[in-house]
């Protein structure tokens, strides 16, 4: 097993700010650009961030840490953030996660104890019997997995446009 907490810790505190230095300040044709229809652009991704700190990730461990195996937690609806109609700018959305993100550190460094708590169990509503360590692994894998979505779509906006040279771009192979 790899999973450290602090290291878990150490990439949590970093998306927010790595995020913010890449996106802010872009034109809306970076921000907007996607890889076709029902796929998401880099605003999109960021709504689903704040939406997965203010009802994925916290509630899901505070529930896992209070009921256990006894009932499953919540199911976490991964598109509600597509029927969020307020507009906001990217550096307001970007803002919102980074306050919210670390809100969540701290109450995660205040009532995680690994050597107490990172193997107590919950109940995921598909997937069964679940480790608080596996949970907190997933948030970590989860902010890299859309870091390298956003990566990637905005990438693919110039697929047309490099040429011979996409032969030597591996992002625009997959």
């Amino acid at each position: 097993m790899n999973f450290n907490l602090n290291e878990a810790i150490e990439v949590l505190e970093r998306t927010p700010t790595t995020l913010e230095f890449f996106l802010s300040g872009l034109s809306n044709g970076w921000l907007e650009c996607n890889e076709g229809e029902g796929t998401w652009n880099a605003t999109e991704v960021i709504e689903h961030l704040i939406e997965g700190e203010k009802t994925n990730w916290i509630p899901r461990l505070e529930f896992m840490l209070q009921e256990g195996e006894s009932k499953p937690f919540p199911p976490f609806d991964r598109f509600s953030h597509l029927n969020d109609s307020e507009k906001k700018s990217i550096e307001e959305k970007l803002l919102e996660f980074k306050t919210i993100r670390m809100q969540n550190i701290e109450k995660l460094e205040s009532f995680i104890e690994p050597e107490l708590h990172l193997e107590l169990t919950g109940s995921h509503p598909e997937f069964g019997v679940v480790r608080v360590r596996e949970l907190i692994a997933t948030w970590v894998t989860h902010d890299l997995t859309h870091i390298a979505q956003i990566v990637r779509v905005m990438a693919k906006r110039y697929k047309e446009d490099v040429g011979p040279w996409v032969e030597y771009l591996g992002i625009l192979k997959k």
